[in-house]
């Protein structure tokens, strides 16, 4: 699978459990569905995602990354296709959060992902299955249908 046939969008909360220092259930999902979206190149992010990691890996975690360490990790994920937020995903978010029901930063998710072409959303901050704007919500730490886990390796690279 390659391209924007399958492409998934990763919040921000995956990609702080997958980059947090220290081992944890969540940081194991986390990590090998990074490498299996790697692996088939399908990694969609956004501006505000690199900035929410920033500041999570930095100030929020339990055990803080240095500057360097967290920008590190967004060096590597800018690598992927990353969708900017501009004025019409700010205005259309905010729509969204009135129509949806949503806070307005998961509605600037949501707009993100759809706008990057992702059919998946991978968050543990809306409800799992929903489906807003043709992106389907998933929270990867729910548990899975046997036979259906997630595989792969690590830490996400590009090519």
């Amino acid at each position: 699978m390659n391209g924007r046939d399958g492409a998934a969008f990763v919040d921000t909360n995956v990609l702080a459990y997958a980059f947090e220092i220290g081992e944890s259930p969540r940081k194991a999902v986390a990590r090998e569905l990074l490498a299996k979206l790697t692996a088939e190149e399908t990694l969609r992010i956004s501006t505000q995602v690199l900035q929410e990691l920033f500041v999570t890996l930095t100030r929020k975690a339990l055990q803080p990354s240095s500057v360097d360490e967290a920008i590190a990790r967004l060096d590597e994920l800018s690598m992927w296709p990353l969708f900017s937020i501009d004025y019409s995903a700010v205005r259309q978010a905010a729509l969204l959060s009135r129509d949806a029901v949503l806070s307005f930063w998961d509605a600037l998710i949501v707009v993100a992902a759809a706008r990057s072409g992702a059919r998946t959303l991978y968050s543990e901050d809306l409800s799992h299955g929903q489906e807003i704007l043709g992106v389907r919500v998933v929270n990867p730490f729910q548990e899975a249908p046997a036979g259906s886990t997630v595989t792969g390796g690590s830490a996400p690279q590009r090519a």
